[in-house]
């Protein structure tokens, strides 16, 4: 009875393993990030990290003997810059404006502002301290490089899984400032003539680099 059904049924017993087979082999087409549209499923992610030192205050209400030299080579460790934000935590109902200049005035050899208003940090610090935040940000585009899909053949339209990785790479590591790609810049409200006309005279005035002779080149060896 048993040889009888398998002669009587022999291609669905063979069919079903293949069919299997060929759906499994379909279905991994499509594994990985599936994007059909142009724009870049790797964007850049902006995060970002604060620092922060307490500071200690003497009995006049000013920074305390030597502190202003430990802000300054903390400033120094961090390497801080351009995109940074520093900012006081002064404990002190309306703030101390002796402090305050003192940190902005140690903010200022490395071209930055103080801050208006801190960030939330973690821990508390002592009646007799301030603490100074240096709130940096970073760009970088997670899961790349991408090559989950470059073995497999594409049928459904879609970009390779590594769309985007090299160019938004590099602009998250070249952008100045990472917070610019979340809020970008704002109109100052005035137009300065003289950034507009600088630029405009050295467009004009910079010979061309292609005023130069010609060098000569032979592929002789020599």
């Amino acid at each position: 009875m048993i040889g009888s059904i398998t002669m009587k049924h022999p291609l669905r017993l063979i069919a079903a393993p293949v069919l299997i087979a060929l759906g499994l082999s379909l279905a991994g087409c499509d594994m990985g990030t599936s994007n059909r549209g142009m724009e870049a499923a790797h964007q850049p992610v902006v995060s970002r990290i604060d620092y922060a030192m307490d500071l200690r205050l003497a009995g006049t209400g000013t920074l305390a003997d030597g502190e202003a030299q430990r802000l300054r080579a903390w400033f120094d460790s961090l390497k801080i810059g351009y995109g940074d934000r520093v900012a006081l935590d002064d404990r002190t109902p309306y703030g101390n404006g002796a402090i305050r200049d003192d940190v902005a005035t140690a903010a200022a050899r490395y071209g930055l502002l103080l801050s208006e208003g801190a960030p939330v940090t973690a821990g508390a610090f002592d009646d007799g301290a301030v603490r100074v935040i240096v709130s940096r940000m970073t760009a970088a585009v997670p899961g790349c490089p991408d090559w989950s899909r470059r073995s497999q053949p594409e049928f459904g339209g879609s970009t390779m899984s590594n769309f985007g990785c090299g160019v938004n790479s590099n602009f998250a590591a070249m952008v100045a400032n990472p917070e610019d790609l979340i809020l970008g810049q704002s109109d100052s409200g005035g137009n300065d003539a003289r950034l507009s006309s600088k630029a405009i005279k050295t467009f004009r005035e910079k010979a061309p680099s292609g005023t130069g002779d010609l060098k000569n080149s032979s592929s002789k060896e020599q």
